[in-house]
């Protein structure tokens, strides 16, 4: 019967345990965590109306996924995992704290109120000290063991350090946590992969997942990953007396944590305290879909306890998703700058997230027709990862019948030639490198202010110079004289409009002064595929000129040495498929084997010295360093400069005396050698009296590092007029803030010194 218990049961196990798996093994989840929430809701409300059909191996029973990655060790919690019961109601939580206060008669129940960050749940364990293991949550009971991948997160401390008091480092203890992709990060590896034809990911949450479960941590490396940690299994030795004391201590750990947290004494602060932290939440850099509500005694978490899932003395409240109908009036196609085309959707404007929204990405031809989208379709939008606007799902209730199937074109809709689907790709791209869309984004690219900062060279100008023929690569822009780009028509025939000699001669002098730009400029201006503008530095750091860069020995040592990983992998005796060899067999791969591992630390041992790698404390041989440059990045640079378009473009350098160079390292005359911010980590906010990017180079160049956010590893803030949100919370961590003129005296007088005798 359809509306028999019994078989609704089934069927919800069933299919709780496919999304499960989605969620947590494979990162590629198919419903909503409310749809998710909805399931789940359902079969925990039919399991406790039927206690017959109980089963312990139900979804209700477990955490998260009862499967592991067979490519990763298998590790034990030495405290069960478990995760949160949750509401999107402001009455359950109420329910939820009266259901202590019934448990616990007469005791006062303070509440902590904190972010819930939307990752990868991670337990570390500390012995004596030092970090000895890091595990996913798994099942709840086993997991992931993915260490080496957590030794490349740089907020992680690898040892503990005490300061006395109560902060003293236990024997062992397990400290439990997220690690997240910040929301920056996630938008730079979405672009990077939209250009290149791949899909895209959902989220951040999935990209993270994603990312820890690579089988190779030099790739988990190339990730900004963040982490924040909140809670504690096994603790030997002294426990803190409560959650907001526990927080104390992880500070002193030096551990990342939340910089919001509210103390609480009654239901009304807590339901306060989450209204509070929806209003904020956009603001952190990474995404967060609720609050967590603990006791923050940690003597009345004991005596609450648990089911065997959940603890009593926890929820997490989930806000909704910030979404928005709105119509969906035609879908257009984009042409990028390697030819790539992408369908938006053109809406009617919206707003959502805090801004408004008039055009969202569709991705490809297989999104489009996965979610049944068609032009005239209402359609629910939604910000994924709170920054980029996603078509989520379509009101088909709503349909007229008038409704059109789009299709993909069969021709480049900027220059008519016939695209292309690539085998293995979901991308359709126009191939044609003459294609006018893909020159003027080549243009803007050359031009924008993180490549060449080419002024007067705006995407009006770039796209009339495609149009009229006079520039069909980048470096033709050399070729232009004043009388070919003053009387450059920016209108129409009937309405025309000239770009002006007074705007031509800034092009012409900003393409002057590109001539001796820093290398790494020129490095990411050219577009080679794979590297963008870190990328270009550290390959620039690491090089005299661009004739070094095109027979560097360090680029192509860097893929050896990634060949050679994958030929040790496929070459270990004892790996998966070698159980049928003879005795022989066995003992000449054991000899190749060996010797490829010898080739491998010889490599890395070079790359150390030619400081192109890094040893991380977790690296027992030269060959597991983790290169500067990534291997991919390496082998498409090293094939660039063998293409046609790589050598005519080292010919018109030398035509026009293009000589780009490696930076010279300035330094402080006081540093002894370094510079007086080497090292530190600066926020630039607010309106200064030159660019950011300006200061942000110049910051770089004197060894500092210059990030997004502030947060506790931040060393400054350099705070023009109306800094915003950055400035206050510099003040609430304690983070030095400094106006223009206390920077300028901090960097000091500066000179030049000689290049870095290590460069190629």
């Amino acid at each position: 019967m359809e509306d028999d218990p019994r078989n609704r049961i089934l069927q919800l196990r069933a299919e709780i345990a496919r999304h499960n798996q989605l969620y947590y093994e494979d990162a590629a989840p198919e419903i909503s965590d409310r749809e998710y929430d909805a399931l789940y809701r359902e079969l925990t409300d039919l399991e406790a109306a039927h206690p017959e059909f109980t089963e312990e191996a139900s979804p209700t029973r477990t955490v998260g996924s009862p499967g592991v990655q067979e490519a990763f060790q298998q590790a034990q919690h030495l405290v069960r995992m478990q995760s949160l019961d949750n509401t999107y109601s402001e009455e359950e939580v109420a329910e939820f704290v009266r259901r202590m206060q019934r448990l616990l008669p007469g005791e006062d129940i303070p509440l902590t109120v904190e972010p819930k960050v939307d990752g990868v749940a991670i337990s570390l364990l500390y012995e004596d000290g030092r970090l000895v293991r890091a595990v996913t949550r798994g099942d709840g009971t086993t997991g992931d063991d993915v260490t080496e991948n957590v030794r490349t997160i740089q907020t992680i401390p690898h040892e503990l350090k005490g300061h006395g008091g109560t902060a003293r480092v236990p024997s062992r203890i397990e400290i439990r946590g997220e690690i997240y992709l910040p929301k920056e990060e996630f938008v730079r590896v979405n672009a990077e992969r939209q250009e290149a034809g791949l899909p895209t990911y959902a989220n951040p949450r999935n990209t993270a997942a994603g990312t820890l479960k690579q089988l190779d941590s030099r790739i988990v490396a190339t990730r900004k990953l963040g982490a924040t940690f909140y809670a504690f299994g096994l603790l030997d030795g002294e426990n803190p007396e409560t959650q907001s004391e526990f927080m104390q201590w992880l500070a002193h750990w030096k551990f990342p944590t939340t910089s919001w947290l509210r103390l609480t004494t009654s239901v009304e602060e807590a339901i306060t305290a989450i209204r509070d932290l929806d209003q904020v939440r956009h603001d952190f850099v990474f995404e967060t879909d609720g609050a967590v509500l603990k006791a923050d005694k940690l003597d009345q978490q004991r005596a609450l306890g648990s089911t065997s899932k959940a603890p009593r003395w926890a929820m997490a409240y989930k806000y909704e998703p910030e979404q928005a109908e709105t119509k969906l009036h035609a879908i257009t196609v984009q042409v990028g700058r390697t030819g790539v085309l992408t369908p938006v959707a053109e809406l009617t404007p919206v707003f959502v997230s805090g801004s408004t929204v008039s055009r969202a990405t569709l991705h490809n031809e297989e999104e489009i027709a996965r979610k049944d989208i068609r032009i005239g379709d209402t359609v629910v939008i939604e910000k994924a990862g709170e920054v980029i606007p996603a078509v989520v799902s379509v009101r088909k209730d709503l349909r007229s019948g008038s409704e059109i199937v789009f299709q993909m074109p069969e021709a480049c809709p900027a220059c008519g030639e016939t695209v292309v689907r690539e085998e293995g790709f979901v991308a359709v791209r126009c191939v044609n490198l003459h294609c006018p869309a893909q020159v003027s984004r080549l243009l803007n690219h050359f031009a924008a202010r993180g490549a060449l900062d080419l002024e007067g060279l705006g995407d009006k100008v770039a796209l009339k110079l495609v149009e009229r023929g006079m520039v069909r690569n980048p470096l033709d822009l050399f070729d232009l004289q004043l009388s070919d780009l003053a009387p450059l028509n920016l209108g129409t025939d009937e309405e025309p409009h000239t770009f002006g000699e007074k705007n031509a001669q800034k092009l012409l002098n900003a393409l002057e002064r590109s001539k001796t730009m820093p290398l790494w400029r020129w490095l990411h201006a050219i577009a080679i595929p794979e590297i963008g503008a870190v990328t270009a530095r550290d390959i620039a750091s690491l090089h005299r000129d661009l004739p070094a860069v095109v027979s560097s020995e360090i680029l192509r040592d860097v893929a050896q040495l990634d060949r050679l990983h994958d030929e040790i992998i496929a070459s270990n005796p004892s790996g998966r498929g070698k159980g049928e060899l003879s005795p022989e067999e066995r003992e000449a791969l054991k000899a190749t084997h060996e010797a490829l591992k010898q080739q491998a630390d010889a490599l890395g041992e070079k790359l150390l010295a030619a400081g192109a790698a890094r040893k991380s404390k977790a690296a027992k041989h030269p060959r597991d360093v983790n290169t500067t440059i990534g291997p991919v990045a390496a082998k498409a640079a090293i094939a660039w400069f063998e293409t046609p378009d790589g050598r005519q473009t080292l010919t018109r350098f030398g035509k026009y005396g293009i000589h780009p160079v490696g930076e010279e390292i300035k330094v402080s005359p006081s540093a002894g050698g370094e510079s007086a911010i080497t090292g530190k980590v600066f926020v630039i906010t607010g309106t200064l009296s030159r660019p950011r990017d300006e200061i942000a180079e110049q910051i770089r160049t004197l060894g500092g590092k210059v990030t997004g956010s502030v947060s506790k590893s931040t060393d400054f803030l350099l705070a023009g007029e109306e800094a915003g949100s950055k400035l206050t919370k510099a003040g609430e961590l304690g983070v030095t803030i400094l106006d223009e003129k206390a920077f300028l005296s901090l960097i000091g007088p500066q000179e030049s010194a000689p290049a870095q005798p290590d460069l190629l």
